[in-house]
């Protein structure tokens, strides 16, 4: 019995200090949907599920401080690589790309720099149920991180509607939801016959 109690010991401060030091593991990957505000206050992004089945992460520009540049034109993502993209507007093009559950408690993947026109591998998880923490990298090497703010109110001129909605942001092409199934066609009403 010493010893059995000894294990369940050990294995129970084990459990507490993964605990405290990955809290992401601990809870699993838990879930980022939300409208963040980033930690310099210049845009709102909307992080919402996305894939096939709906197991990664996408994120979408919903409200820009300055949406417009100096002819007071809204910005364009005239630095894409891709040049079908250049004429879309920035305020509601897609910038997290697909990031996938990692079995370390985060979700790791591609970022979208619409100023650069680069993309960048970042992770990001819930710090705190209003906290979002995400961390870019370039090269896997040069690093920093960001802590984001959920907001649940609607500033002028938020995109406040469903992703691909004329008032929601748009998913870029490979992102986006086709339902498969087809609703079945509502049978026309059947009229009861009376005999008399």
């Amino acid at each position: 019995m010493t010893q059995m109690t000894s294990i369940m010991r050990n294995t129970v401060c084990v459990a507490s200090l993964l605990a405290l030091v990955t809290p992401g593991l601990a809870s699993g990957n838990a879930d980022p949907s939300g409208t963040w505000l980033t930690e310099d206050g210049r845009a709102r992004i909307r992080v919402e599920r996305c894939g096939s089945a709906l197991e990664q992460v996408c994120g979408y520009i919903v409200w820009m401080k300055d949406p417009f540049d100096a002819n007071r034109q809204p910005l364009k993502d005239q630095n894409n690589p891709d040049r079908a993209k250049r004429s879309r507007p920035v305020l509601g093009h897609q910038l997290i790309l697909g990031l996938a559950p990692n079995p370390k408690g985060y979700f790791a993947g591609q970022i979208y720099d619409a100023e650069s026109g680069k993309s960048y591998e970042i992770s990001l998880w819930r710090e705190s149920a209003d906290r979002l923490k995400v961390k870019g990298c370039m090269l896997s090497v040069f690093c920093l991180s960001q802590t984001w703010t959920q907001t649940i109110d609607v500033l002028s001129g938020q995109l406040v509607g469903m992703t691909g909605d004329p008032t929601g942001p748009r998913a870029d092409n490979e992102w986006v939801q086709v339902s498969q199934v087809k609703s079945p066609q509502p049978k026309p009403p059947t009229i009861a016959r009376v005999s008399r």
